[in-house]
């Protein structure tokens, strides 16, 4: 009897359905392009779907919550959640070498981007399981970090004497050696300081300030990615991944790029086009109203004098704080794939 008992027992217990998996996931800034059209869809509908109902998401953004930036993977890497995304340049407080993921002026079109992106892949993947006890599962991009101005400007040698605000290290460590005065001021924050003369001008991707209203502030846009690319990093804790097992981390690993990371990758270059377009009035604008800003259109010169101070003073600074064999990593992945070499 005991042994018929025992298995009917185990006949339940096989025939039972898996328990779903919840993962607690936080999101980039709810108000961008990147979370609306591809963050939010991926992890609301097209992950869940894909797993049959055996994984369940739980989405907030990190604005929602009102975390500090620096605190986005610290915290997941705690488990106090289970899955993060945001730019990588604000996490480099405690990883200066994760400022070799975001080289300004090297990459000028969304293919260049990823390339440099897949190249760094290992370091960065290298850099979130020893820095944030965290699994990389992909990297997107925000747009080309470009340069707003509340200030009438003309060419880059303008932004002499000028208060900017970058978008991450290595972008305001470039704009002081062009001899502009970096200035940190936190996304949210950078419409009002361009409205009080905190800033002078600002840098960020042209659909985040477009989306963000900061044409409402500022007179004249220079579309020179001196901000690089930005990054967005989404990291899954490292004892939440190595607790799910083989079939589930491929079906993530697999989705996640297919459903997320290629798509946000193929609309990056068309965005930059029309993002323009639309701060500026000139071409069509399929996001919503035109408006007005001046285009100021960088010079070749321009573009040489900044990649010099970039190659020459910005990269070899990074490598001293980097320090250990970070330079040399980077050097045989990026900058083999772009033609640079720090020495």
């Amino acid at each position: 009897m005991r042994t018929s008992l025992s298995v009917l027992a185990l006949a339940a217990t096989l025939a039972a359905p898996a328990m779903a998996e919840n993962l607690s996931v936080v999101g980039s800034w709810s108000s961008l392009p990147l979370h609306q059209q591809y963050e939010a869809p991926f992890w609301s509908t097209t992950l869940p779907e894909a797993s049959g109902g055996n994984l369940t998401v739980e989405l907030t953004t990190h604005n929602q919550m009102s975390l500090g930036l620096g605190d986005i993977y610290p915290l997941l890497g705690q488990g106090v959640y289970d899955v993060a995304m945001t730019v990588a340049d604000y996490a480099v407080a405690d990883a200066p070498e994760l400022e070799g993921l975001d080289v300004p002026l090297l990459a000028l079109t969304a293919d260049e981007a990823r390339a440099m992106v897949e190249a760094a892949k290992p370091m960065v993947s290298d850099i979130y399981q020893n820095r944030f006890n965290s699994h990389v599962l992909a990297i997107a991009p925000y747009p080309p970090q470009v340069v707003f101005c509340n200030h009438e400007i003309a060419g880059l040698d303008d932004l002499q004497g000028l208060k900017v605000r970058a978008s991450g290290r290595m972008t305001a460590k470039l704009l002081e050696a062009l001899g502009a005065e970096g200035v940190n001021v936190s996304f949210a924050e950078v419409p009002g300081a361009l409205q009080n003369g905190v800033v002078d001008c600002a840098v960020t991707g042209a659909g985040s300030g477009y989306s963000a209203g900061w044409w409402e502030v500022s007179t004249h846009l220079m579309p020179l990615p001196l901000g690089g690319w930005d990054p967005v990093v989404t990291a899954i804790n490292l004892d939440k991944w190595n607790g799910l097992d083989a079939e589930t981390q491929a079906l993530i690993q697999t989705q996640v790029k297919e459903g997320f990371e290629d798509p946000a990758w193929a609309s990056a270059q068309g965005a930059l086009v029309n993002d323009i377009a639309c701060l500026t009035g000139k071409g069509d604008c399929a996001s919503g109203e035109k408006r007005s800003m001046v285009l100021v259109e960088a010079s070749d010169a321009d573009f040489a004098k900044a990649r010099e101070i970039l190659t020459s003073q910005v990269l070899p600074e990074w490598a001293e704080r980097a320090g250990g064999d970070w330079a040399q990593r980077w050097n045989d992945s990026v900058g083999a794939v772009v033609g640079v070499t720090i020495n």
